[in-house]
């Protein structure tokens, strides 16, 4: 097992998650945690800003710092809670829906394309290795502690 980091040294650069930016939409760079929160928040409901801080593992300082990015290039509103006005829930705009649809079809293609190398054994195989992978990693107490 001692390559295993190897493995995931060499899965993190073929994902692009060195990378600066993700990818490039409609003349905007969306960099790598821009695309993070695009997808959570098009995932959740009118999340709160602490839920998906929390969930991206990400503290809220930096978080806000993202997000206020993001409403600058108009991908993300924010509104007071009508239940707390000091909890703000996000919502994607009309450009960030169609951002974080563009990531979604970009990524789905990509996957598709890597796993077209492999027969449904070997894919299914790789799927529920992930999912163990995660399920393992949730598990750790070393694991996903915010980042500055």
């Amino acid at each position: 097992m001692n390559n295993t980091r190897d493995l995931l040294q060499v899965l993190a650069r073929q994902f692009g998650l060195l990378n600066k930016n993700c990818c490039q939409i409609s003349g905007q760079d969306i960099s790598l945690i821009h695309s993070h929160i695009l997808y959570e928040i098009g995932r959740q409901s009118m999340p709160s800003m602490q839920k998906v801080a929390e969930t991206l593992g990400v503290d809220i300082t930096t978080f806000s710092r993202q997000i206020q990015s993001l409403i600058k290039s108009k991908l993300v509103k924010k509104t007071a809670s009508p239940e707390d006005g000091r909890v703000y829930l996000l919502s994607l705009t009309t450009e960030g829906k169609f951002v974080a649809g563009s990531i979604e079809k970009m990524m789905n293609d990509y996957l598709d394309e890597v796993f077209s190398f492999m027969n449904e054994f070997e894919k299914e195989t790789v799927i529920r290795s992930l999912q163990l992978l995660n399920a393992s990693m949730q598990k750790s107490k070393m694991c996903c502690t915010p980042m500055g």
